[in-house]
């Protein structure tokens, strides 16, 4: 109950310090935004049964942008005070008099933006006892240990608790709010046998604090992970079929955010210039992104703009649908604000009617990828090199473990590549997928 009262009365000053700022801005400049968030929250680091860290932050920050004509200046500033927001004011202010004039700067369209934020479920604050909360952790790192003698050791065991308030406010009327809880816990071991020594992790994320994975599973799952990797070996080199696990396949699709968002494109530095409407994945694929599911990890009413968020198809039936577009580069394009300013929100990747287990016996030999490494991804070009770690697969089933090697294409070609998704869909993240099967890249190994 404390809690709760302690943000509510939180949010109110953050409302108030919005309505000021716009209250004292309205004699000095007629377009201004003003966005103001607040992080509380809590993390613990255990490391072999001993607690490393306690840490609790309070993070703040106040954002004012003021549009002089088609000049922004833009300031920040931890202190809410009421003469530190009059001092931003005159500084934005005076920043924007000596900017360059930029004629696509400017305010969003009033008729875009969100003026009743929809309640998405994000907020489940939890009152939490420290000595209770080390417990879990402890016991997390514990489990993982009793699990299999060839764990070794361990690189640390996490919990992260945090409650985020976000106030937007503009001279066009716009005065909306938002708060958010985000529960995270996370647990890397290592293992070993005579030959060798790996590491592997695994974490649980959730809006809502019962919704975690139990701590004795997690510990279990990632001692798991650790121990199939013991025996890696190298791979000839060769072309062959690739998994992306679930777990990473959201790393798959993130290149193609980046490749349409909107400031490659109006700067035409991305690949799918001029794939706008046309058919860059199988026919019968499909993402849709779906910013207001309830207790979503990637929900929100507006983005960094104010802008209302939609949902949306980005890839119907295989046809790129829309960029993702802030104001200003909307304007470079001459089109309309996607509200994707800040980012993407909840993309869900379609899948097949088929599990993990019937997609891999559709492979004679290839790999799963697990993990990757490096950022060998050129967005301008779509060459795709990476390292990665992961198993052999063989006559649909997993062989060993493998590493040291490295996976590489082009991403256009490995988009049409893509020939199923199992539905072991993975929540934990903005992009929502179950594993991939590419019928074939170059795997780069001895």
């Amino acid at each position: 109950m404390y809690l709760i009262k302690e943000i509510e009365k939180e949010e109110k000053l953050l409302l108030d310090t919005v309505k000021k700022t716009l209250q004292f801005a309205q004699n000095k400049t007629t377009s201004i935004e003003v966005f103001v968030k607040k992080t509380i929250g809590m993390s613990i680091n255990v490391r072999n049964g001993i607690v490393e860290n306690v840490e609790f932050n309070r993070d703040g920050a106040l954002f004012i942008t003021v549009y002089n004509k088609f000049s922004k200046g833009c300031v920040s500033s931890k202190d809410f005070s009421l003469n530190s927001i009059k001092n931003m004011l005159e500084i934005a202010i005076n920043i924007s008099k000596y900017s360059s004039s930029d004629f696509f700067s400017g305010l969003p369209d009033a008729t875009l933006l969100c003026v009743r934020a929809i309640n998405l479920d994000l907020f489940h604050p939890s009152e939490l006892n420290i000595e209770n909360t080390i417990k879990f952790v402890t016991f997390s790192e514990k489990e993982a240990f009793k699990f299999d003698k060839r764990i070794v050791n361990s690189e640390g065991s996490f919990f992260n608790s945090h409650i985020t308030i976000n106030v937007f406010g503009n001279s066009l009327g716009m005065l909306e709010k938002y708060k958010s809880t985000r529960y995270s816990t996370y647990n890397c071991m290592i293992a070993q046998d005579k030959n060798s020594m790996q590491r592997d992790f695994d974490y649980s994320v959730a809006r809502k604090i019962d919704e975690l994975e139990k701590p004795e599973i997690l510990g279990k799952k990632t001692s798991a992970r650790a121990i199939s990797r013991l025996g890696s070996r190298k791979i000839q080199s060769k072309k062959s079929a690739v998994i992306f696990a679930a777990e990473i396949a959201h790393i798959f699709f993130s290149h193609l955010v980046s490749a349409i968002n909107g400031d490659n494109v109006y700067q035409k530095s991305t690949f799918l210039l001029y794939d706008l409407k046309k058919r860059i994945f199988p026919k019968w694929f499909n993402i849709e992104e779906k910013p207001h599911l309830m207790k979503g990890l990637g929900s929100k009413p507006f983005d960094s703009e104010g802008v209302s968020t939609q949902s949306k198809y980005i890839i119907q039936d295989g046809i790129l649908q829309t960029w993702l577009l802030n104001t200003y580069n909307a304007r470079k394009l001459g089109l309309k604000s996607t509200g994707n300013s800040g980012g993407i929100f909840n993309w869900i990747v379609q899948y097949n009617n088929i599990s993990f287990k019937e997609l891999l016996k559709k492979i004679d030999q290839g790999v799963l990828v697990t993990e990757l490494m490096g950022q060998g991804v050129d967005i301008v070009s779509g060459n795709y090199s990476r390292g990665a770690v992961g198993f052999y697969i063989e006559k649909g089933e997993i062989a060993y473990p493998v590493n040291e090697i490295t996976i590489s294409g082009n991403l256009r070609d490995m988009w049409n590549n893509i020939i199923g998704i199992s539905n072991d869909v993975d929540v934990r993240n903005n992009i929502q997928s179950g594993s991939v099967f590419l019928s074939e890249m170059q795997i780069s190994g001895n």
